[in-house]
């Protein structure tokens, strides 16, 4: 018996990672010969296509889509987008696969993972990925770190001195610990969801 049917757009994301996997990415090191690729968990999200993309090379939250609007065929690859979700804000990446056909081949992924050789097999990169979809949309999870990062830039640019106000913004995701740190440490489910945040 089959499960639900998946958008298209999610099936073709897929199938075009499995061909790089199979073309582009054969022979180099960084593959996880355990893991294969599967996409994991999309819903649809305020327009979008939301989940998560595995592969043998990275892990990543993906978009798919999009209104009109916020049509990705007029943004550049490698542009950056912040979206906010329950658990924070996220910054995504504009990325181009022409052979995606939707938004002239545009899409936006978030790094969770690469590479991919903490996980000793695909059950545990399946469970992680549906850890992170159940975590992102829960506000219990959002980091209660919080920085004055744009007045900060406003008083090295010369402009007005620090206010006293409580106006904060969430942790960009530069400015948190570096991946090989959090791999390197062990980690509660809390604690990956705030990392990511």
């Amino acid at each position: 018996m089959s499960g639900p049917k998946r958008p298209v757009e999610v099936v073709r994301l897929e199938g075009l990672f499995r061909h790089i996997e199979q073309t582009r990415m054969v022979g180099v090191p960084i593959l996880n010969p355990a893991l294969w690729v599967q996409a994991v968990d999309f819903i649809p999200w305020k327009g979008y296509q939301l989940g998560v993309l595995i592969t043998p090379w990275f892990m990543n939250l993906i978009l798919l889509g999009g209104t009109e609007a916020d049509s990705l065929a007029k943004r550049r690859p490698g542009e950056k987008i912040t979206h906010a979700f329950p658990s924070g804000l996220y910054e995504f990446i504009v990325a181009e696969e022409p052979a995606l056909d939707h938004h002239q081949g545009r899409y936006q992924a978030c790094s969770l993972f690469s590479p991919m050789q903490p996980f000793d097999s695909q059950e545990l990169a399946v469970a992680t990925a549906q850890e992170i979809m159940r975590g992102l949309m829960l506000e219990e999870n959002r980091s209660e770190v919080v920085t004055r990062s744009r007045e900060i830039a406003e008083a090295w640019a010369g402009g007005n001195e620090l206010a006293t106000d409580t106006e904060t913004e969430s942790v960009p995701l530069e400015e948190g610990p570096g991946l090989s740190e959090r791999l390197e440490t062990p980690l509660t489910r809390r604690e990956l969801f705030t990392g990511l945040s």
